[in-house]
């Protein structure tokens, strides 16, 4: 993993964060919730073809 996508994980881990109203000590449950959907993403991006836009 390069830093770009530990950045991005970083961030999208403190919206949902935000989101769910700052609870303390769930750092990991929400870095991990952050992998899970930028890795979704990509897959979702990556599976696009010309046929499926």
């Amino acid at each position: 993993m390069d830093n770009t996508d530990e950045d991005e994980i970083r961030a999208r881990a403190h919206l949902l964060w935000e989101q769910a109203g700052k609870p303390d000590g769930q750092d990991e449950h929400f870095w991990h919730e952050a992998e899970r959907q930028l890795r979704e993403e990509r897959i979702r991006h990556e599976l696009k073809t010309p046929d499926t836009l």
